[in-house]
C-alpha cells in the first residue's frame, strides 16, 4: 500500500485540501492501519500535521474524544489550524486484524506508520506509552519524515531497559519494580485481554481521571498482541532500540508525564528525555497536579492540550 512518486503526491494533495472529515486505509500490505483525519476549519494557516498514536491495548478512539463525552485531542488540535491523523495499529480497531496478530511486534507496527508518514508528508508524531519505542525508531531511520515528536509517558527505547527473562515467574516477581517498568509476562501464541481490574489500577487510577464514564472507557479497551507486550518491556531482550540515540538530537522532542502514572516514575522517563536531547516536562513543576497515564482523556485535557500546543508552535513544528 506504499505510493511512491506522482501517485503520492497526488494523495497527499487530496488529503491535505479536501474539506471535512474523512478516513482511509494506509500500512503496509501486510499490515494495513485505518486512519481518521480530521481537519481544520476553514483555510487555517499551513502548520505541520500531527498523527497522533495510541498505545496497546487501545485505538485512535482516545484521541477523539473522552469517555465523558468532550472533544478529545484530535479536534483540539484541529482547531488550531493542523491536520491531526489518527491511525489505529494493526489488528486493532477498525483495522485489520490478521490472523498472524498473536506475532505482531513493535517493528511491524512502526513500519506501518512510516507508509503513513510517507504519504502525508512530514509531520509531528505524538505518541503515548507503547508507542514511543516506535517513534524513536521511526524517527532514527526516516528524520527526514519527522518534524518533532511528543511523547505523552512515553516507553523509552529497549536500550534503556533492563534485559528481562523469558520468564513467568521470573517477570512476576519485578511486577512492582517501577525501574523495569512493572512488567507483565505475556503468553505468545494468543491475544491477550486486559482486565477491567488492571485498566482501573494502571490507567483509572487518578483524581483526574473521569470515574463515572470507566464503563464506557474501558469498553473501549481491546485485545493486545503478546508480542508487543513482551517488546515494551524488553523480555528476552526483544525490544525495540535505537542504533544511537544521538541521531534524534537534532530533532525537537517534548516528553510529558505526570505523578500518577504508576510506569512511569519522574526518573524513568526523565532519563528517557535525557538519552534523546529531549526537554521533560514533569507536570507537577508546572503546578499541574494529579495527571496520570491517560492524560489525553483526563479532566484537564484541554489544558494539556494547550500546553503541547505551545511548545509545538515555540518549536516550530
Amino acid at each position: 500500500m506504499n505510493k511512491a512518486g506522482p501517485v503520492a503526491s497526488a494523495r497527499r494533495t487530496h488529503l491535505l485540501c479536501a474539506q471535512g472529515p474523512s478516513c482511509f486505509y494506509a500500512g503496509t500490505e501486510a499490515h494495513p492501519i485505518y486512519v481518521d483525519h480530521v481537519r481544520p476549519p476553514g483555510r487555517a494557516p499551513e502548520k505541520t500535521p500531527v498523527v497522533m498514536v495510541h498505545g496497546a491495548a487501545h485505538t485512535g478512539t482516545c484521541y477523539m474524544a473522552t469517555p465523558d463525552l468532550r472533544p478529545g485531542w484530535a479536534p483540539r488540535f484541529a482547531a488550531t489550524g493542523r491536520h491531526v491523523f489518527v491511525p489505529d495499529w494493526p489488528g486493532h480497531g477498525r483495522s485489520p486484524q490478521r490472523a498472524d496478530f498473536p506475532s505482531l511486534g513493535t517493528a511491524d507496527v512502526a513500519n506501518s506508520l512510516l507508509v503513513l508518514l510517507e504519504e502525508i508528508g512530514p509531520a509531528v508524531l505524538l505518541v503515548h506509552s507503547a508507542s514511543g519505542p516506535m517513534a524513536w525508531w521511526m524517527t532514527e531511520r526516516r528524520p527526514d519524515l519527522v518534524r518533532a515528536v511528543v511523547g505523552i509517558a512515553p516507553g523509552p527505547p529497549a536500550n534503556l531497559l533492563k534485559d528481562l527473562p523469558d520468564d513467568p515467574a521470573a517477570v512476576a516477581a519485578l511486577r512492582d519494580d517501577a525501574s523495569a517498568g512493572r512488567p507483565v509476562h505475556a503468553v505468545e501464541g494468543r491475544p491477550v485481554w486486559l482486565s477491567a481490574e488492571f485498566a482501573a489500577a494502571s490507567w483509572a487510577n487518578t483524581p483526574r481521571f473521569p470515574q463515572a464514564a470507566f464503563k464506557d472507557y474501558f469498553a473501549s479497551i481491546v485485545p493486545e498482541s503478546p508480542r508487543i507486550l513482551n517488546e515494551r518491556f524488553n523480555i528476552g531482550g526483544r525490544g525495540l532500540r535505537v542504533d544511537d540515540p544521538r541521531n534524534l538530537h537534532a530533532h525537537d522532542i517534548l516528553i510529558v508525564t505526570g505523578e500518577h502514572d504508576p510506569r512511569h516514575p519522574r526518573e524513568v522517563d526523565a532519563a528517557t528525555a535525557a538519552c534523546f536531547g529531549a526537554e521533560f516536562v514533569w507536570l507537577p513543576d508546572r503546578g499541574i497536579n494529579g495527571n496520570g497515564h491517560m492524560m489525553m482523556i483526563e479532566d484537564n485535557s484541554d489544558d494539556l492540550a494547550t500546553l503541547i500546543l505551545a511548545w509545538l508552535d515555540a518549536a516550530g513544528g
